[in-house]
């Protein structure tokens, strides 16, 4: 760790004693226990999504869109959309609703990471998802620290916890971080993709990424699901912002989703409904188990990269399944909505 780390640590910790927060002090002391129950770190692999930097509001790049995408053209389409809505309905102004539009004809047909409208600059970002590991079998869960809705609901059909991600400042290096989150930091700003289970080029791009940008922020913690598959754990269901918010998917999937989606027969949806209300009634539970299959509610922590012009746009190395595309109709200047045929 550089002289320089060392002295932001010891800023954090100095802060960390003046405000005198006893919560803090126990989330602190909650991310020491989780560094010594689970010291290893496994990589889970990119995600995505939209920042943007408003000269009007200042120079800092906050997040539009949640880094929780599994592919860059996600996120083109999410900014897409946005900013078609945004010249719908936003404005009545035909110079701003003009400008708008061709940002959104840009991302009609180009794979671009960034655009401009209004002077408003907005940029695909990525991240990596990462979980801490104990070195055996099982992924960090929950810790008592965090963060829970305000209403803990099972209702199938609730909203979801709000993410996290949204507005939130991308700032490499936070005043109001614990110790812990600044080592966290310090040790992330060498990390790279490694090993021979990486084609040559993601590696290449990972190493120039510590170059280029060399700067981390941690984004806030999310929750994932994931199943044990022979090679590991594999992601089963979509991050969540809370640790109930998983648990309720889980409980989702196996109670209603699942037999409907793959069309279970009788007997195996009374299986997975018996799984799913077990589940539920343990409240806090972060495994269950059914037909032979083993899931896990586990912690996310998410690493983005920063450099001299801001956040990291994804690599060339990285996959899209597709393109970009029209995905509305076509909007005139005067606000008219043509649909196409």
């Amino acid at each position: 760790m550089t002289h320089d780390w060392q002295q932001q640590i010891h800023a954090l910790h100095e802060e960390l004693i003046r405000r005198d927060d006893p919560a803090a002090w126990v989330r602190e002391a909650d991310a020491v226990d989780a560094s010594l129950l689970y010291p290893g770190f496994a990589l889970r692999g990119p995600v995505f999504g939209v920042a943007v930097q408003e000269p009007a509001v200042g120079p800092e790049w906050r997040v539009l869109k949640p880094v929780v995408n599994g592919m860059p053209q996600m996120c083109r389409d999410s900014l897409n959309t946005y900013l078609w809505f945004r010249a719908k309905d936003d404005t009545d102004d035909p110079a701003v609703r003009r400008e708008l539009l061709a940002a959104v004809h840009v991302l009609e047909r180009e794979p671009v990471n960034e655009v401009e409208a209004c002077g408003v600059r907005y940029r695909i970002v990525r991240g990596d998802e990462i979980s801490r590991c104990d070195g055996k079998d099982r992924l960090e869960p929950p810790r008592p620290t965090d963060p829970e809705p305000a209403e803990r609901t099972w209702e199938r059909r609730a909203a979801h916890t709000p993410s996290p991600d949204l507005d939130l400042v991308l700032d490499p290096d936070p005043k109001d971080d614990g110790p812990m989150a600044g080592a966290v930091r310090a040790g992330l700003r060498g990390f790279a993709y490694r090993g021979v289970r990486f084609p040559a080029d993601v590696r290449r791009e990972s190493e120039e990424a510590l170059r280029s940008h060399p700067q981390v922020v941690l984004l806030p913690v999310c929750f994932s699901v994931v199943e044990r598959e022979r090679t590991g754990w594999e992601p089963a269901l979509a991050l969540q912002a809370t640790a109930h918010d998983a648990r309720r998917v889980l409980y989702d999937a196996m109670g209603e989703m699942w037999p409907l989606l793959y069309r279970f027969d009788d007997d195996k949806k009374a299986v997975y409904e018996k799984a799913a209300e077990e589940f539920r009634a343990l409240e806090r539970a972060d495994e269950a188990r059914v037909a032979g299959r083993r899931f896990q509610v586990c912690r996310v922590e998410r690493v983005l990269r920063m450099g001299p012009d801001g956040p990291e746009t994804p690599r060339p190395s990285d996959v899209d399944e597709y393109g970009p595309m029209k995905i509305h109709p076509t909007l005139l200047d005067d606000g008219t909505v043509i649909h196409d045929d």
